[in-house]
């Protein structure tokens, strides 16, 4: 495993191109199974998720061309219909590939999917909604087997937004011969982001971005080529570091209304916001101020972001309350922030930040995606220098890391 070592006391300072969603990337990926053709994505981050999704489609015998952050998938020679176990099992977002395979082969063979461990995330939803649509699923083998004649057309109430059950449901109806319904679903972005590239396709769907979407059958679907959005965690992690330094930062590539809930936050902590079309500038304080934040769905604050906020949070000054509302174990980076001198206590599902003048660096282990991003924020304004082992969960979500926090002014290098 390969390890980052940062030297901490740092500022940031400098200006950096934001790259495309992985949260978005990664559902019209598995979409361009749906049109048996060949599709062109344009502002595809080069991570190990979205390298992930390609080597499935790969191994459904799709035909993929990377030319760095241009990506041609042509899925006319697709033809399998079992997803690869051992590719499931790297990240949980493989599961999405499922609604793209029923609607165009009306069956797929999958097992449960991984990921990081950042608590329960049952695919029920998933597999409820698809019992709807009139797929019949068999779960009593090692795999989970989901077959059907046709997709029928139905009404759905998710129990939950889930953003994973709404893209997959959306996907599954897209081909049906008649009008879906979903209701309670997911409102982030990205939904929206797979909405317009699946309309560009030639699909009838509306209402992504509120609660009730509408997806109403097509026979077919064209070839097309599709910008993916910006990353809005990404952004809103890199602003976080800069806060936590004391530093300015200049983003380009950005949406700022898709950020709102944490620029708000960030404007709490005393730092100045300077707002353009597709460019955010923050200067921040020399000392934060605490602030309460909890997750939520969107548009809440985003429980992605929700490990590197507090991470900026354990050198601000006072006491600041953060709580979890939407997975149970997005604490784990907690430990490791004491252990450079955070004053961290947790209560349920709330941990209780009392903010310290200086933390200092030592070893660290990331355990999953955002919360070994917030240990690099940590990193960069402790004391001396600090290792962080593991990096690889934290490459599964952010591009080009090393060469855009170089180009910050933070001394960071990566060791394998």
């Amino acid at each position: 495993m390969s390890k980052y070592i940062i030297k901490g006391d740092a500022k940031i300072d400098g200006e950096v191109d934001i790259s495309g969603s992985k949260n978005s990337a990664l559902p019209i990926i598995a979409a361009c199974i749906l049109n048996g053709g060949v599709n062109t994505l344009y502002n595809m981050p080069n991570i190990r998720d979205t390298n992930g999704m390609l080597e499935i489609l790969s191994d459904l015998g799709c035909k993929v061309v990377k030319k760095k952050n241009k990506v041609i998938i042509d899925s006319s020679n697709a033809s399998k219909m079992n997803i690869n176990e051992k590719l499931m099992r790297e990240m949980r977002s493989s599961v999405i590939v499922v609604g793209a395979l029923l609607a165009r082969f009306r069956k797929a063979i999958f097992s449960y999917p991984g990921g990081c461990e950042i608590g329960a995330r049952p695919i029920d939803l998933h597999i409820n909604g698809f019992r709807k649509l009139g797929i019949n699923i068999d779960e009593n083998t090692r795999y989970i087997v989901c077959k059907c004649d046709k997709i029928i057309p139905a009404e759905i109430h998710l129990d939950f937004p889930s953003v994973g059950a709404t893209e997959n449901l959306m996907l599954a109806s897209v081909l049906s011969d008649g009008e879906t319904i979903l209701r309670n679903v997911a409102m982030e972005p990205e939904i929206e982001d797979l909405q317009n590239f699946l309309n560009r396709m030639g699909a009838k769907i509306s209402g992504a971005g509120s609660n009730i979407i509408k997806i109403k059958g097509v026979k077919k679907l064209k070839e097309v080529s599709y910008n993916i959005m910006p990353d809005r965690i990404e952004t809103g992690t890199f602003l976080c570091y800069t806060a936590g330094t004391g530093g300015k930062i200049e983003l380009n590539n950005v949406r700022d209304e898709i950020t709102l809930p944490v620029l708000v936050k960030l404007e709490e902590t005393g730092c100045k916001i300077y707002r353009e079309p597709n460019k955010i500038v923050l200067q921040a304080p020399k000392r934060l101020k605490a602030v309460d934040i909890q997750t939520l769905p969107y548009p809440g604050f985003p429980t992605d972001m929700q490990s590197v906020f507090l991470a900026m949070l354990v050198t601000a000054k006072g006491t600041s309350i953060v709580t979890e509302n939407i997975f149970e174990n997005r604490f784990k980076c907690v430990p490791e922030l004491m252990r450079m001198g955070a004053k961290i206590s947790i209560s349920g599902s709330s941990a209780i930040v009392k903010g310290v003048r200086k933390i200092t660096g030592t070893n660290l282990v990331a355990t999953d995606l955002r919360g070994g991003a917030a240990l690099i924020g940590a990193a960069m304004k402790a004391k001396g220098i600090t290792t962080i082992d593991n990096c690889e969960y934290i490459e599964r979500g952010y591009e080009k890391l090393e060469y855009k926090l170089k180009k910050l002014n933070i001394d960071f290098t990566k060791e394998r």
